[in-house]
């Protein structure tokens, strides 16, 4: 098995992807204000820059500019887990936990990208923000409610009606 390793980057931009184990669940749409409020705690705890973020029934992207000093996002995604995890739980809904301590409703593992310069960056959040679109839950972009594509849209950077971006590249999730 080939070792795992991620980069850090202190103070460094970052692009992710966090799945849920079964890809067929909708927990995360079905529970929306409990991840928000989870993340709004992790987010207070150990602060960070959302740049982006685009949170579908299974999985979600976000894109994240981590504070000077600080290159620690595996305890933020760790705390922003445990506190959905701890809202389903309070909510009935049954969630096994394995003998590592670790609910059974994520993925172990996430996928993150270190974003390298303006290009890069304009490339991932085209698709974080086109994912609803590209999974086939809206026609218009601009009907997925659970994006940051609504503030790219009020601010210019995309038409507040576009189905997709001329330049969409796709990345491996």
């Amino acid at each position: 098995m080939v070792g795992y390793r991620r980069n850090f980057v202190v103070g460094g931009t970052y692009a992710f992807t966090v799945t849920l184990r079964d890809r067929a669940s909708t927990l995360l749409t079905d529970h929306i204000d409990g991840l928000r409020a989870g993340y709004r705690r992790a987010h207070e705890h150990r602060p960070f820059t959302t740049v982006a973020i685009c949170i579908l029934p299974n999985h979600l992207h976000a894109i994240w500019t981590l504070p000077e000093g600080d290159s620690d996002y595996p305890l933020r995604w760790t705390h922003i887990k445990m506190l959905f995890v701890k809202h389903l739980i309070a909510q009935g809904v049954n969630v096994s936990i394995n003998a590592r301590g670790e609910a059974s409703i994520w993925q172990r593992r996430y996928w993150e990208h270190t974003i390298r310069d303006e290009r890069d960056l304009q490339n991932h959040l085209d698709y974080l923000h086109y994912n609803p679109k590209k999974h086939g839950l809206v026609e218009r972009v601009c009907d997925w409610p659970h994006s940051s594509f609504h503030r790219f849209a009020e601010r210019g950077v995309y038409a507040l009606d576009c189905a997709a971006p001329p330049h969409l590249i796709e990345i491996n999730e």
